[in-house]
Formats: C-alpha cells, structure tokens, sequence
C-alpha cells in the first residue's frame, strides 16, 4: 500500500473492503472504493489517491488480475477546490454518459457519485467516487431492510411521453448500439398506434425540441450551443440518456407502442321499424 504524508493521518482512513455505509464526513471528503476497499480523504488534507493494478504501488486497487491495467492506472488530487482524475495509464477511463477520460488527460469530478470505469479490450472495471455535497448525515438504520426508493424522475405529459419511448424504443428493448429512431420512423410508428391523430415528422420533432429545452435546466447537454458541431443524433442520443438514468421511462413504457385494439364491433341493426 502507498504510504501517507505524516500529520494527515486523521484525515485520511481506509476503508475495509466488507464496508457497507460510508462514515459521515465534512463537505469536500473524498470516497473512492475497488474491489479490495477503499480510502476517505478530507478535502484539507492535501493527500493525492493512487489507484491502479499493483495493490503494494496504490491506495486503491482496481482490476489486480488484468494485465492491461496500468500498475499505476490514475490519481486523484485536490485543485483549485476540486477533486481532479488524472489518468496516468494507457486504457481510457469512462464517466457516466460514455466520457473518456484518455491517458495523461485530466477532468474535474462533480460533487456526487461517480462510477468510474476502466475500460480494458477485455473487461471493464469499476471504481467508485463519491464527493460530499453537504452536511454530515446522521447514519441511516438498516438500510438492506428499507423500502426501495423510487427515482423522482422528470415529469412529463403523456403526450411527452409517448413520443419519447417511441423515438428512444431501441435502447428500452435493448437493442446492441441503439440510436434514436429518425422523425419519419416516429411519425409513421405513432400513426400506427394511434390512427385517429394526426402524426407527422414535424409534430414529434417539435415535442421532443420542446422537452428538451424544459429539461435543460436540470440536464446539462440537452442544447445545441453546448454541444461542438456536427450534432447529428447527439441531442436525442443524450436526451434519452437522461430519461433512462432517471427511470423516468422504463421498458414498461413499450407498452404503449402496443397495436391498438380493435375498434368494437358494432350491434346488428334491429329487425323492422321502431313504432
């Protein structure tokens, strides 16, 4: 295990690798954690985290029996008030929503929960951050045995709704590679399941850009002058990301894709005239 700078010992703890809660911590507090345990960094402590392949070399071990892993894969520092990922191995690092973080490169970490996956030619392994956001939370009882949570989802209407599982079908079914369906594909696929309305390529393409703007005060990369040219399906692609993530629509919204029944059967007329 790597050694630590002396005085900074209270500030900087290990975390055993059967640990199930994290211990409460200031804001700013580091967590990072592999498959072997983990380490807590107070963010005044001035102390760079290592991880990689070589569990004696690193703070945090991550992926100890794939030799592409770099004995010495990444670090973590604080700078400038943030905690900052450095990849100092040659396989790429992925943030949530499918960044790289590729060798010698560095990104800042959000204040949050952050998978961090090394991306290898024949496995994936994942390291898990956490920056503290606020105060120190008192420690939950008996978390294994409480009511699943739901995800808060973003709100939509169902006619939102509908044009949206429509158009992000592919990755609800799940299709390898999924990409959303293009604006005549979603207008001939709502016209089928709802013939008494009046679908076209226009009309979905302007709910979906509407919703996208709604949201993008809450999801970042929802807007053209956020994302570099040329934008091709990126919008949509990172738009349904981000209704996934949320679980604000799920493989059960497919449902709605269903064919429609049947209009009902008319009665036979009545025999002979009414008096």
């Amino acid at each position: 295990m790597a050694g630590t700078r002396r005085g900074t010992a209270s500030k900087v703890d290990l975390l055993p690798r059967d640990s199930a809660d994290l211990p409460p911590a200031v804001p700013g507090t580091l967590y990072v954690r592999g498959a072997k345990g983990g380490i807590r960094v107070a963010p005044d402590a001035g102390f760079e985290v290592v991880f990689g392949r070589c569990e004696p070399d690193v703070h945090v071990c991550v992926g100890p029996d794939d030799p592409y892993v770099s004995r010495r894969q990444g670090s973590i520092s604080r700078q400038d008030g943030r905690w900052v990922l450095h990849n100092l191995g040659n396989l790429p690092i992925r943030l949530p929503g499918g960044r790289l973080v590729l060798t010698r490169h560095r990104v800042a970490l959000p204040v949050a929960y952050t998978p961090l996956f090394v991306v290898g030619p024949e496995r994936e392994h994942l390291l898990e951050v956490r920056v503290v956001a606020g105060p120190p939370a008192p420690a939950a009882p008996a978390r294994q045995e409480a009511d699943t949570r739901e995800p808060a989802g973003h709100p939509l209407s169902a006619t939102e709704r509908l044009v949206l599982v429509c158009l992000g079908q592919r990755y609800l079914r799940p299709e390898p590679w999924p990409q959303p369906l293009t604006w005549a594909q979603v207008a001939d696929e709502l016209a089928r399941v709802r013939p008494g309305e009046r679908w076209t390529a226009k009309r979905a393409a302007h709910i979906v850009t509407q919703t996208r703007k709604r949201l993008s005060a809450r999801v970042p990369g929802l807007l053209e002058e956020e994302i570099p040219p040329p934008l091709g399906n990126t919008l949509n692609h990172n738009l349904i990301i981000a209704l996934l993530a949320s679980a604000t629509i799920t493989p059960s919204d497919l449902r709605l894709l269903d064919e429609p029944d049947p209009p009902p059967e008319e009665p036979p007329p009545a025999s002979g005239r009414a008096s």
